[in-house]
């Protein structure tokens, strides 16, 4: 016998998809304002290395892989293991925790570690909140 598919399961995936296009549009908001407030979006992977521009469609790739990702690993979790969303939520806390390192140990001016530390955070924050609103069994 098929399971139940209840209204919330089928809307399931349009949220996901909607929360994926809610992180990348926050990453380029945050983009966005902090280049329209001045913000030199350079960086460097360590000492000698060269500097990289922060541009808009870096940072809508790097944030919508992320997404994807993210979304990726919760639809693998909920088919092994019937606390995929804690799993996941502690996973995705943790990987936006760790991503941070990399804003926090440049050395970059504070404006720019501050633009991007808000970034990864909008980009963490509207994926979590959007696909823990798709907890099934709610």
């Amino acid at each position: 016998m098929d399971p139940v598919v209840t209204g919330k399961e089928r809307a399931a995936p349009r949220v996901r998809a909607l929360g994926v296009a809610g992180a990348v549009l926050a990453a380029a908001a945050v983009w966005t304002v902090a280049v329209l407030a001045g913000a030199d979006l350079l960086v460097s992977f360590g000492p000698g290395q060269p500097e990289l521009s922060v541009t808009l469609p870096w940072v809508i790739m790097v944030s919508l892989l992320s997404a994807l990702a993210g979304w990726a690993l919760l639809s693998l979790l909920e088919r092994v293991t019937p606390r995929a969303m804690t799993v996941w939520t502690v996973a995705a806390v943790t990987v936006a925790a760790l991503s941070l390192a990399g804003p926090l140990s440049s050395t970059a001016p504070v404006g720019t570690k501050a633009s991007l530390i808000a970034m990864h955070l909008a980009v963490a924050g509207a994926l979590i909140l959007a696909l823990r609103r798709t907890r099934r069994g709610m």
